[in-house]
């Protein structure tokens, strides 16, 4: 049996949040209807679905994508940069008591998105280096 993480959000256009989650990911969706799209990622394992409609704001701190190498979160940035979709770069910084390199963007819903590697475990919880007060988030840019 394979066990693979089922995320489902609310989102407000449909089809901004399509093409913002195809840059994102790197992939098409799998399904597409009315009113619904599906992501079914083997790599991350994720069944991550959009749902038009609902309330959009909630208990969500972010979301994140950890890959296996720095390289793999610049080739994330420039996949979203040509894409047009502005990110915050946060490189060799600690976070959430781990010494990492990462990237945010920001859905066209609000969602909070990090791509990130994990060079190694940290004794402080850490903060962001260029945004201080965000570092009570888990080091979550408040405009990434």
């Amino acid at each position: 049996m394979v066990l693979k993480p089922h995320v489902a959000i609310n989102v407000k256009e449909l089809d901004a949040s399509i093409e913002f989650y195809r840059y994102l990911f790197g992939e098409e969706p799998a399904k597409v209807r009315p009113g619904y799209a599906k992501f079914d990622l083997d790599e991350p394992a994720l069944n991550f679905t959009l749902n038009e409609g609902g309330e959009i704001a909630g208990g969500i701190n972010h979301l994140g994508i950890q890959v296996g190498s720095t390289e793999a979160v610049i080739a994330a940035k420039e996949r979203l940069k040509n894409a047009g979709l502005a990110s915050f770069d946060e490189m060799d910084t600690t976070c959430c008591y781990a010494r990492q390199d990462k990237i945010w963007v920001t859905s066209p819903d609000g969602h909070r998105w990090e791509v990130f590697f994990v060079k190694e475990d940290a004794d402080s919880f850490g903060q962001s280096p260029t945004i201080p007060e965000a570092g009570s988030a888990c080091c979550t840019p408040k405009q990434a």
